[in-house]
C-alpha cells in the first residue's frame, strides 16, 4: 500500500521523520496542521485544523487510505495537568478517529506509547501479552485513547515505543548525550539494569510494516528493538560515536544510591537504576525488521549531533 497518508504531529521529533520516511518509501502524505505554517517539504498536501475541535475533518480526510496519528501531549510535558493529557491525548484521539470512521479510511496508525502498558520501570520483560498498568497522567492518556479506537469501527493499530532515539531528541535522551559530552569520567560502570530504546528509523519502518500490513489489525504493538542496554552501554555507544573511551567508573550500585540519597537525587537515582525492557513480538510476527543494532544507532546519532 502507497496510497494517500494523512499524517498529524508532522512538525515534532517523530513526526518530522516520519514525513521524510514515509514519502521517501512511497506514500504521498497529507500533514494536518493545527495553525497555518509553511507546508513541511515532502508533503503533498497540507489541511490546517484543530483536532481537539474538528468541526469538520471530512476535507481534511478525503480521499485518505490510512491515518497516522504521532501528534499529543508528550511526556516530556511534566507538570501538566491530567486534563490536558485526556483532552489532547485521549479526546482529539477519539474525535480524530471518529472522522477517520466516517470518512472510511482503511486503517488508523495510532503512537502510542510503552507508558501505556506499564511504568518507568519493570521488573520482567514487557510483552504485549501483559495486562496494561499505566502508572501516570500521561500513559493513562495513551491508553484510554487506544480504548477510544478499539471501541470504533475502524481496523486500527497502537504502537508503544519505548524511549525513541534519534537526531533532536529531548528528555531523557538529551540528556544522556549532556552527560557523553562531559569530559568527566562518570561513576555509572555499576549500573546492570537495562533498558530497551528504539530509532527513529526503526520506528519509522514499524510504521511501514502497520500500514501495509494484511486487516485486519485492531490490536496494540510494542515498538522495542532487540539488544537493550545499560546505562554504562549507552555512555559507552555514544562517547564511541564521539571518538572517545567509556570513561566510565564502576560505582557499586548500593554506593550510588546512598550518595543519591544524601542529596536528594533518589528520585533521579531510581530511574536511571531501573529496567525496562520490552519485546515487540507482533512487529516481528508481521516481518518487522530493527534498521541497525543500538550500539551503532547510537554511536552515529553522537556523531552527527
Amino acid at each position: 500500500m502507497t496510497g494517500l497518508v494523512a499524517l498529524t504531529g508532522s512538525t515534532g521529533f517523530i513526526g518530522r521523520h516520519l514525513l521524510a520516511a514515509l514519502t521517501a518509501r512511497g506514500y504521498r502524505v497529507r500533514v494536518l496542521l493545527r495553525r497555518p505554517v509553511e507546508v513541511p517539504p515532502g508533503a503533498a498536501s497540507a489541511v490546517v485544523g484543530d483536532l481537539t475541535r474538528p468541526i469538520n475533518m471530512a476535507a481534511a480526510l478525503a480521499d485518505v487510505d490510512a491515518v497516522v496519528h504521532s501528534a499529543g501531549l508528550a511526556h516530556a510535558m511534566s507538570g501538566a495537568p491530567e486534563d490536558d493529557y485526556r483532552t489532547l491525548n485521549t479526546q482529539a484521539t477519539a474525535r480524530l478517529a471518529e472522522a477517520a470512521e466516517r470518512a472510511r479510511v482503511r486503517r488508523f496508525v495510532f503512537l502510542s506509547s510503552i507508558r501505556a502498558q506499564t511504568g518507568a520501570t519493570a521488573p520482567g520483560v514487557v510483552t504485549e501479552a501483559d495486562a496494561p498498568r499505566p502508572t501516570d497522567a500521561y500513559g493513562r492518556s495513551k491508553r484510554e485513547a487506544e480504548e477510544a479506537l478499539a471501541a470504533t469501527g475502524l481496523d486500527w493499530a497502537a504502537l508503544r515505543p519505548v524511549l525513541v532515539y534519534g537526531p533532536g531528541a529531548k528528555g531523557n535522551l538529551e540528556a544522556l548525550l549532556k552527560l557523553a559530552r562531559s569530559p568527566a569520567p562518570l561513576p555509572l560502570g555499576g549500573l546492570r539494569a537495562t533498558r530497551s530504546l528504539i530509532s527513529l528509523e526503526s520506528l519509522s519502518a514499524a510504521v511501514d510494516v502497520l500500514l501495509r500490513a494484511p486487516g485486519p489489525l485492531k490490536a496494540p504493538f510494542i515498538a522495542a528493538d532487540p539488544d537493550p542496554l545499560t546505562l554504562a552501554e549507552m555512555i559507552a555507544a555514544l562517547r564511541s560515536g564521539l571518538g572517545r573511551g567509556p570513561g566510565l567508573l564502576p560505582v557499586p550500585e548500593a554506593l550510588l544510591g546512598l550518595a543519591c540519597r544524601l542529596t536528594g537525587r533518589q528520585e533521579l537515582f531510581e530511574r536511571v537504576a531501573g529496567g525496562l525492557v520490552a519485546r515487540a513480538d507482533g512487529l516481528v510476527a508481521l516481518g518487522w525488521r530493527p534498521a541497525m543494532p543500538t550500539r551503532e544507532g547510537l554511536a552515529r546519532l553522537a556523531s552527527q549531533s
